[in-house]
């Protein structure tokens, strides 16, 4: 069973390539030489979700879905949430982590979740989905793997970062985890 995935961005591909169940082809935007940008201009992650699903949606008529996630820190009422892949301006990883660590330097306070949500296009019918994992901003960097928010996030229960994890262990537990177990449920309901 094919479905595109609305999304360049290899790490999230490769991400939920591995989680996966064999029966299911994800492919990405550049398997299917989409190379424009779709600019995301909703305020929520489910409209983010949905602008890209349509898009791609109304261009191939085939099954798709699309996911924007973002970390949500409660010291700062919910940032940097909808905006986490542009919070500092740049679309720099590494400057949106430091900015946070900024932002985050006179609270003691690091609660946090990491949420996805995936908007479905199957044969027309629009669903959504989600995901989340909870855990704590650190004050430094910690780990190489991964990429965005991961060197600064800890999931409560581990004393490790996303990024000092291996892809296997945070794949497991991660919210884009959690949304594709559902995406999984839900095409398997849709197929049967």
């Amino acid at each position: 069973m094919d479905l595109i995935f609305a999304s360049h961005n290899e790490n999230k591909v490769k991400e939920i390539r591995a989680i996966l169940p064999k029966w299911l082809t994800i492919l990405s935007l550049n398997d299917i030489d989409f190379q424009q940008e779709i600019e995301e201009t909703g305020s929520t992650l489910e409209e983010n979700a949905q602008i890209k699903a349509e898009t791609i949606f109304k261009r191939t008529g085939k099954n798709v879905f699309a996911d924007d996630s973002g970390l949500f820190v409660d010291a700062l009422n919910g940032a940097p949430g909808v905006f986490s892949a542009r919070y500092a301006g740049t679309g720099n990883s590494q400057d949106n982590i430091e900015e946070l660590l900024q932002e985050l330097k006179n609270h003691s306070d690091r609660k946090a979740e990491f949420r996805a949500v995936f908007c479905v296009i199957w044969k027309g019918e629009l669903s959504f989905l989600s995901g989340k994992v909870e855990g704590e901003i650190l004050s430094e960097s910690k780990g190489l793997e991964g990429f965005g928010y991961d060197p600064v996030f800890v999931p409560t229960g581990y004393s490790q970062t996303f990024a000092e994890m291996n892809p296997e262990e945070k794949n497991k537990i991660s919210h884009r985890y959690h949304a594709v177990q559902k995406l999984i449920n839900h095409l398997e309901n849709l197929a049967s």
